[in-house]
Parts: structure tokens; C-alpha cells; sequence
């Protein structure tokens, strides 16, 4: 969001007349390292406070053919402000990278949140808080004309109050996007049934369908592995994987092999295991949004708002949802900031990153 302590203070660098770059960050530790490059905690020199910085380099890039991913996700990060998506605060090239200042989400990924579990699972109202997040996040997205293309545990990172943000945008697609407004009236007559909804349906998705294959494999929807053409629909797919996966431990459809996965993602029927209980209202969202046909995929004819509207959420302020209180969880988030920062350097003290 661009109304904090760290968007303030990088605007302050900004106000002296200087451009922000290497030299005004103070290495901390390496966060981790992808096929492009690497991200580093880094604080802003003097100010005690601390960025990610995605560093991708740049003859990696060109050798792998994958400039436009990077210009890409730099346009898309430009785009955001949202309390559950990364604010970009700087961008900058170096002679080898480009660098990317983004929040610093000291909770971690979920990904390892869900490992510390009791049964690597969480109970079911943590699930419909950080979904309900998830969906918000990916709603405003699409409001955007951006599908994510790339949703799972390792993407969802946690800020220290225990809120989410979205990571890793080097996937996602930019597309156009029309708003529209529904009447209950309009929707009556599509469905020829019925419906007791009085208020006005804002709904707005990605237009243009893409043929390109991107994605994580568990997580990857039908007509991406079949080539068929796919829009927004597939974030709502990885929406349904990723809520079986917070209720029971493991992805619906992996297979010993990556063929193997994709022939269980294409042919094989869900299965809900009665060893763990998870409600009905909880199994019929997950079903429908593994929905095959993207057509008849939940959220693929009215957004996210189909999806708020399932019973599994029922109880959820929508209006309210970044203020919302996250849930006590049997092995509690841990704040990886605090316990893992070196003594401070003097000011202007630099270490090579690269």
C-alpha cells in the first residue's frame, strides 16, 4: 500500500532530488534464489526500514529468453495497490541485474506455515480467512485485466500481523478488461431461473483468452495442459486446489511423475478422504471450482463474486476483510525478521549482493 512508513521513507530519498538505487540499501540476508535470480532483505540506509529486493539477472534472462517476463512483472507491480499484493517502491538497474524493491513479509511463506502443522493441515476457519484474502486479491487483479497464473502456498507470503500477500508476478498474463454491472433482472433472464439477489452485481474479468503454458504442475488447470485457450478461469482452478491442500495436506491430483499429474488433472475423479472432516460447504466449493470446463468453473461467469457468495463463506464481512482478525493456529506464525537481523552497518556501508 502507498501510504506507510516504508512508502514515506523511500519517498523522502525521492524529495532530496536523488534516484533510488543500489547504493541507498543495506544488505541482511538472501530470502531465496529462482531460475532468473535471487531476493535479498535489504534496509533502506538510515531509516530501519527493510524491502525484499528481487534481483533478476540480466544474461540469464536473455539467454533464457525471458526480458519480457521481467518487463512484464515490473508493469504489473506498477499497477498494484492493494493491502493482500506487493507495492513496488523502486526499480533500478545495476550492470548485471535488474532490481525490484518490493514489501517484506516477515511471517513467511504459507507454503511453510501449512509444513508446521499438526498433519500439514490448518482448521477450517484459518482456511476461509486466508482464502477469503486470496479471492480478494485475485478479484482486484482482474479488475486489472491481469490473470496471476501462478497461485500456491510458496506465492502466498504472510506479513508479521498475519495478513497475506501475493508474490511473483513473472508469470502472470496482462489483458484487456471490461468492467460490467449487472442487474438481477439481467442475470434472471441469462439463467431462466429465479434469484432472490436484489443488489447490483459488479463483475469484471479478463477479456483475451492466452495459449501459453505457465504454471506450477499440481496447481495447473485443465485447458492449459490441453492447449485449448485459457482466461482468468484458471486462477479459480489453483483457488480449488489450494483450499484442498490447506484441508488436507496434499494436492488433489499429484502423480509420481509430471505426466502422471497432468493425466490425474485431465481424467482423474476428485477425492474428499473421510479420515479428515471437513465440512459440505467446504467439498462442494472445492468441487466446483475443479470444475473441468472452465465455462461451468465457479467464477467463471460472474467473478469472484460467485465465489463470495458460496455458503463456505458465509459469515464473511467482505467489506472488512483486510481488517479482519487472523485466526490462532496450533503452531503460530513465526516473525523471521526480528530474529535473524546482523548488528547495523554505519551509513554508506555496502556489501556486494551479486
Amino acid at each position: 500500500m502507498k501510504d506507510t512508513a516504508s512508502w514515506r521513507a523511500i519517498q523522502k530519498v525521492l524529495e532530496n532530488g536523488e534516484s533510488i538505487d543500489l547504493k541507498h540499501f543495506r544488505p541482511v540476508r538472501p530470502l531465496g534464489s529462482g531460475d532468473t535470480g535471487s531476493v535479498h532483505l535489504v534496509e533502506l540506509l538510515g531509516t530501519g526500514e527493510y524491502f525484499a529486493m528481487k534481483a533478476m539477472d540480466k544474461s540469464v534472462m536473455l539467454n533464457r529468453n525471458k526480458v519480457h517476463r521481467a518487463t512484464a512483472e515490473r508493469q504489473i507491480l506498477d499497477m498494484l495497490d492493494h493491502p493482500f499484493l506487493p507495492t513496488l517502491y523502486a526499480s533500478f538497474q545495476t550492470k548485471t541485474h535488474i532490481c525490484l524493491i518490493v514489501d517484506y513479509c516477515a511471517g513467511g511463506e504459507l507454503f511453510m506455515l501449512l509444513d508446521r502443522q499438526p498433519m500439514k493441515v490448518l482448521k477450517e476457519d484459518a482456511v476461509r480467512f486466508y482464502a477469503a484474502e486470496v479471492v480478494t486479491a485475485l478479484e482486484y487483479l482482474h479488475c486489472q485485466g491481469i490473470i496471476y497464473r501462478d497461485l500456491k502456498p510458496e506465492n502466498i507470503l504472510l506479513h508479521r500481523d498475519g495478513h497475506i500477500s501475493l508474490t511473483d508476478f513473472d508469470l502472470s498474463c496482462l489483458t484487456s478488461c471490461r468492467p460490467q454491472v449487472f442487474l438481477p433482472h439481467d442475470i434472471d433472464k441469462k439463467k431462466k431461473r429465479r434469484k432472490s439477489r436484489s443488489n447490483p452485481i459488479f463483475f469484471a474479468e479478463p477479456m483475451r483468452a492466452s495459449n501459453s503454458f505457465v504454471g506450477t504442475e499440481e496447481y495447473i488447470a485443465p485447458e492449459i495442459i490441453t492447449g485449448a485457450g485459457h482466461t482468468s478461469a484458471v486462477d479459480w482452478w489453483a483457488l480449488g486446489i489450494l483450499l484442498y491442500e490447506m484441508l488436507y495436506g496434499y494436492t488433489p491430483f499429484r502423480g509420481k511423475t509430471r505426466q502422471r499429474t497432468f493425466a490425474n488433472i485431465l481424467h482423474k475423479d476428485i477425492r474428499f478422504p473421510a479420515s479428515i472432516q471437513v465440512s459440505l460447504a467446504a467439498r462442494q466449493l472445492i468441487y466446483r471450482l475443479l470444475h473441468r470446463d472452465p465455462a461451468n468453473r465457479l467464477g467463471s461467469y460472474e467473478g469472484a463474486m460467485e465465489i463470495k457468495q458460496h455458503p463456505f463463506f458465509r459469515g464473511i464481512n467482505w467489506a472488512l476483510v483486510r481488517a479482519a482478525t487472523p485466526p490462532e493456529l496450533e503452531a503460530p506464525l513465526q516473525d523471521t525478521l526480528e530474529a535473524t537481523l546482523p548488528p547495523p552497518a554505519a551509513d554508506g556501508a555496502h556489501t556486494d549482493m551479486f
